[in-house]
C-alpha cells in the first residue's frame, strides 16, 4: 500500500500532526499508520558548505583569494543533527512512499528547510504543500483538504534560497575581507559581517554618534491656564505656521528659541478674553492590526522588557504547545481566510 511521508521542522509539530489524523503508531522517530508517516526535522539540517579552496597563510586570509562566488552552492549536513538527515533519507528512499508533504513552518525558512532536505536526497516523488498557521486539530484536519501543489510555492522556496546565498555570499566576503584588513600588520583579527548583522551595528553606529555630538539648547515653552463657565483647562502656545524640517531635528511647534519671544507672547495673552469654541463630533477609529513578529517583539520589549528572543520564545510556545496563537513566525498582520 503507497504511503505519504510528512515532514514536519519540529518532532512536537509531528506528533500533534499524527494525533489529529489518528490511526498511527508511534515508531522511535516517527509515527506510521495505513497512509501516512509523520516525521520531522529538527530545524536546519544542511548548510551551504565553505569554500575549501581558500589560502590560509600565516594565520590570515587572503584578499587574493576573494571574492568567492561559486558557479552553484553545494550543501553539507549538520554534524549535529546528522542522525536526523539519515532518517529521513531512509523514509524517502523507501518503495512504499509515492508522496511527500512538506509540513515545516509556514513560512520562508520552513519552506527552505524542505527543499535542502528534497535536494540532499534527490527525492523523486511528487511534493504537496501542507500550511499550517493553527496547531489545533481541527485547523490541521482542514490544511489537508487544501494541500498546496509544489508549483505555487516555487516563488516562496526561491526566495528563501536567495537569502540564504546572500547571507552565505556576504558572510563570507565581508567577513574574510575585513579580517585580511585589519590582519594586515600582523596577527589574526577575526572581523565578522553579516547581511543583517552589519546594517544593524550600523544603526547603533551612528546613533551613538548622534548622541555624541549632541548639544543641548535651551528652549522655551508657553503654557497658560483658561478659565470659562465649565471651570479651567490648561493650554499650550504653538506656532500654526510650523512646518517640519530634516536640517533641525529638535525644531517643534511649541518650541522658542528666544526667551523674549516667549516673554512677548505671555504678555500678549496673559489677562486678556478670548472666544473659545468647543466643537464634539463624532469620528471612526479602526481597530488596530494584529501583532505580527516584530510589533509583538516590539511590545514585548517596551512592556516587559523582554529580549526580542524570549518573546519569540514564548509566542511559539503558545502556537505550539498551548494551540492559542497562530504562527508567529510572520510578517502578516491579518488572520488566514
Amino acid at each position: 500500500m503507497s504511503k505519504s511521508l510528512i515532514i514536519a521542522e519540529k518532532p512536537s509539530v509531528a506528533a500533534d500532526i499524527a494525533h489529529s489524523l489518528g490511526g498511527l503508531k508511534r515508531e522511535k522517530d516517527y509515527f506510521e499508520g495505513d497512509d501516512y508517516v509523520v516525521t520531522s526535522a529538527v530545524g536546519h539540517l544542511l548548510e551551504i558548505k565553505a569554500p575549501d579552496d581558500v589560502e590560509v597563510k600565516r594565520g590570515k586570509w587572503s584578499f587574493a583569494n576573494l571574492p568567492v562566488i561559486p558557479d552553484h552552492f553545494d550543501l553539507n549536513p549538520i554534524a549535529r543533527t546528522e542522525d536526523r538527515l539519515k532518517l529521513l533519507a531512509k523514509l524517502i528512499s523507501r518503495k512504499d512512499i509515492d508522496r511527500i508533504i512538506n509540513a515545516c513552518d509556514a513560512g520562508r525558512e520552513g519552506e527552505l528547510i524542505f527543499r535542502l532536505i528534497v535536494q540532499h536526497t534527490k527525492a523523486k516523488q511528487p511534493t504537496s504543500r501542507l500550511w499550517l498557521q493553527s496547531m489545533t486539530p481541527k485547523a490541521i484536519r482542514e490544511a489537508f483538504e487544501e494541500l498546496r501543489d509544489d508549483e505555487q510555492m516555487k516563488p516562496l522556496a526561491d526566495a528563501a534560497r536567495c537569502r540564504a546565498e546572500a547571507d552565505w555570499l556576504v558572510g563570507i566576503n565581508g567577513t574574510r575581507a575585513m579580517t585580511a584588513f585589519n590582519s594586515q600588520d600582523g596577527g589574526f583579527y577575526l572581523t565578522t559581517v553579516g547581511r543583517v548583522q552589519t546594517p544593524t551595528l550600523t544603526i547603533v553606529v551612528e546613533r551613538e554618534e548622534q548622541i555624541k555630538q549632541f548639544v543641548s539648547r535651551p528652549y522655551f515653552e508657553v503654557h497658560a491656564q483658561f478659565d470659562v463657565e465649565a471651570g479651567q483647562y490648561s493650554g499650550r502656545w504653538f506656532d500654526t505656521d510650523f512646518k517640519k524640517t530634516d536640517e533641525d531635528a529638535e525644531r517643534r511647534a511649541e518650541r522658542l528659541w528666544d526667551r523674549n519671544q516667549a516673554k512677548a507672547i505671555r504678555q500678549a495673552c496673559q489677562s486678556q478674553q478670548a472666544v473659545v469654541t468647543e466643537e464634539t463630533k463624532p469620528t471612526t477609529q479602526s481597530a488596530p492590526m494584529l501583532f505580527d513578529l516584530t510589533s509583538l517583539q516590539r511590545e514585548g520589549n517596551a512592556r516587559f522588557g523582554f529580549s526580542a528572543k524570549t518573546t519569540l520564545s514564548l509566542a511559539q510556545a503558545l502556537y505550539e504547545r498551548h494551540k492559542v496563537l497562530t504562527y508567529p513566525r510572520t510578517d502578516s498582520r491579518a488572520l488566514p481566510e
